[in-house]
């Protein structure tokens, strides 16, 4: 069993995010940390075929739901491909392959050199990701787009009682996440078991699996808490993106506070792989929408 790994889970539309991934991993892993990337056992020809096969192992996106014995056999096909990937990235700690990963996402990007140092203390357990998240959420409300920030509120409200803490709300919402198996198996028998349910139970769009991990942590103590705030530069929506980069911001500036950066595929269209399912009346009407928020960013 490794100290630490690379982990992505992916799936064909994003195929193209990943080979980039990758690409910027084979640049910056200083210290040959393994890489692992999960697919749909049906997209793994497609992935050889616009990725390569070098630079990661691969393991088949069945092999972790199997790996879950409690859960029903075929429950993946009654939740939305969105919470799905949220549960298979939580459950790849019951393959047994290591002790912590570092959870990315196929649209990130790493932007300078990183070490085991960076994700993991002199004691071997990992930091963890987390802190209230006042900059974007005065950003936003700032900008007029106060939505998402009420919205994660409301999320961190929702999972905080689900273990029944009081205090002020806490946040991971977008990768890398460094996760422990210890506090993955710690939700496994003192909260899951003890309620005779599974991940697939606890896990909805209204209790996302980064603040259950968070609130597990907090609760059952599996490892010590040794906090760190965001790896990466997230843009997390075109208007986030085009602000920070009006007021200067590049990638190389970044490199001094962040090991790299995401642009969130829900907005970064430009990599998606296959042509696209929305209609052309919609597609304009989303180009228009960018331009209008592009020129905000002038105000």
């Amino acid at each position: 069993m490794k100290e630490i790994i690379l982990y992505c889970k992916s799936y064909r539309k994003d195929f193209l995010r990943l080979k980039r991934l990758l690409q910027s991993i084979t640049t910056h892993n200083s210290d040959e940390i393994s890489v692992y990337v999960s697919t749909p056992s049906a997209d793994h020809a497609l992935l050889v075929e616009l990725v390569g096969n070098q630079g990661y192992e691969w393991v088949s996106d069945e092999s972790i739901l199997l790996a879950n014995r409690k859960a029903p056999e075929g429950i993946e096909r009654n939740k939305s491909g969105s919470l799905t990937q949220q549960i298979i990235k939580s459950e790849f700690w019951r393959l047994g392959l290591c002790q912590n990963y570092v959870c990315l996402d196929s649209d990130c990007i790493f932007i300078k050199d990183f070490y085991r140092s960076d994700f993991l203390a002199e004691d071997g357990n990992p930091y963890t990701v987390i802190y209230q998240n006042k900059e974007y959420f005065q950003l936003a409300i700032d900008r007029g787009f106060a939505k998402a920030p009420s919205q994660l509120v409301a999320e961190g409200d929702r999972v905080k009682e689900l273990f029944g803490r009081v205090g002020p709300n806490y946040y991971c919402p977008c990768p890398p996440f460094i996760w422990s198996a210890k506090v993955w198996e710690s939700l496994e028998n003192q909260f899951l078991n003890p309620k005779g349910i599974t991940f697939w139970d606890l896990c909805t769009p209204e209790h996302p699996e980064t603040l259950i991990y968070l609130e597990a942590l907090l609760k059952f103590k599996a490892i010590p808490l040794y906090p760190i705030e965001q790896l990466f530069r997230i843009y997390y929506y075109d208007w986030h993106y085009y602000l920070l980069r009006r007021i200067g911001e590049t990638p190389k500036k970044l490199q001094e506070h962040y090991l790299g950066l995401i642009y969130q595929s829900s907005w970064d269209l430009g990599l998606d792989y296959g042509a696209s399912q929305k209609s052309i009346f919609s597609r304009a009407l989303k180009k228009l929408k960018r331009l209008s928020r592009y020129l905000q960013s002038f105000i």
